[in-house]
């Protein structure tokens, strides 16, 4: 008899059932797992409060502290030249680089001497005229003493009728001849000082021309006022020259300085007072500026450095750049020189410089990298959990943050960045113990 095909199912199926049944009843029931809280690794520091010095940097060109524009003060003709009178070439001061020809003001002079000369006689001849005059006019008080006295005793003699009249009008004639020429006497002794005064007033006038003669003659040579290197030669053997026409273009080399540019907020605090609250005057900037440490490196070669110091800000803001100018000076910038390893501080280098100011007001200063967008620190609380917190950054300098408040000195500041940065996520900071 053939078993219908549904019925050979049953069998199997039920055995399947029997030993599922059985694994279930002998099988251990699951084991039950606890929960862990979720934390992460983060780097973390403590946050310090340190007093950090401003370093500001800033561009400019070298140009020499002190030029020389020789310019002829007096017209002739070239007639020497130094040979070492050549674009480049370092001279010392008292050197005699160019002499105009002196022969029209020597000549000048020689008159104004003569002419000195002859005052000084015209002088001397007053003086004797002065004598001669007082002693003439004492001779002829004395004659004119004696006509007087003749004349009273021959109206006397008329009035008795001893002397006939012809006598006493012609004894009057006499006195009054003596008399003139006292007179005449008087008035010339009289006019000596204003004679004297004009000698004098001729000789100050010729010894002024005497002078200015003597300083022509002197600046007919051309001469090196300090150390200097030659820049640019106008002027050439035997060419003549006018007054006023430039003949030599020279830079000092004992001092150079660089207008740096530097920003005005950056420099701000590079002269910031070291207290809370102090002010800064114009009578006490140059104290400021003496407390600022200045360093001059060569952009093409940074290796080579010079020390300066800075002395002054320029009257005005850059007009483009909005920026200070200030103005940095190195003294011997030609010292150590040795081209090609080392070349000296030149004109027309571009140079960077670096300011570096006191001690400033100590403050909390973290890595940049702890400053995460928006001014968000990310700190580590007592309880090791995420705290985030708005911070102030007053100011950022070579990877540095240094912070106007939010973070006290002592708080444990995470640098990483979390990603989700969730308020009270365990953390636990690198190299702690398991």
């Amino acid at each position: 008899m053939k078993i219908p095909r549904g019925l050979r199912l049953i069998a199997p199926i039920a055995l399947g059932v029997c030993v599922a049944a059985w694994f279930i009843s002998t099988s251990e029931p699951p084991g039950r797992v606890k929960h862990a809280e979720r934390s992460v690794v983060a780097h973390t520091i403590t946050a310090e409060a340190v007093s950090l010095r401003t370093v500001v940097r800033g561009y400019g060109n070298v140009k020499a502290a002190r030029s020389w524009e020789a310019v002829a003060e007096v017209a002739g003709t070239i007639i020497r030249r130094h040979p070492d009178l050549e674009t480049g070439n370092i001279l010392p001061p008292g050197t005699r680089v160019l002499k105009i020809d002196p022969t029209v003001y020597e000549l000048a002079v020689a008159e104004a001497e003569a002419d000195l000369r002859a005052l000084a006689a015209d002088l001397a001849q007053l003086d004797v005229d002065q004598a001669n005059t007082s002693r003439l006019v004492a001779l002829e008080e004395s004659r004119l003493h004696l006509a007087e006295a003749e004349l009273a005793r021959v109206r006397d003699l008329v009035e008795r009728g001893v002397a006939a009249q012809s006598a006493l009008d012609s004894q009057e004639r006499t006195t009054l001849q003596v008399r003139r020429g006292v007179e005449e006497l008087r008035n010339a002794h009289a006019l000596i000082p204003s004679r004297r005064a004009r000698l004098d007033s001729q000789m100050a006038r010729t010894k002024a021309i005497l002078a200015r003669s003597r300083r022509d003659l002197e600046k007919t040579d051309i001469v090196v006022p300090f150390d200097l290197r030659v820049g640019r030669v106008h002027v050439e053997r035997h060419q003549f020259v006018g007054a006023g026409q430039p003949l030599i273009s020279a830079d000092g080399i004992n001092r150079v300085e660089i207008a740096a540019q530097i920003p005005v907020m950056s420099f701000r605090r590079l002269l910031a007072g070291t207290a809370p609250g102090d002010t800064m005057t114009f009578s006490g900037l140059a104290e400021r500026l003496a407390k600022v440490s200045a360093e001059v490196r060569l952009v093409s070669d940074p290796s080579q450095s010079w020390i300066g110091r800075l002395v002054r800000v320029e009257s005005a803001l850059d007009p483009q750049a909005r920026s200070v100018p200030a103005v940095i000076e190195v003294d011997n910038p030609y010292a150590g020189a040795n081209p090609p390893l080392r070349l000296p501080l030149v004109p027309n280098m571009y140079v960077e410089v670096v300011l570096t100011g006191p001690d400033a007001q100590a403050r909390v200063t973290l890595p940049d990298s702890a400053i995460h967008e928006g001014g968000l620190v990310y700190l580590r609380d007592s309880d090791g959990r995420l705290e985030l917190r708005d911070v102030s950054v007053a100011w950022r300098q070579s990877g540095q943050a240094v912070l106007a408040g939010g973070v006290a000195p002592g708080e444990e500041v995470i640098l990483d960045d979390l990603m989700p940065a969730i308020p009270g996520l365990r953390v636990d900071p690198v190299g702690a113990s398991e």
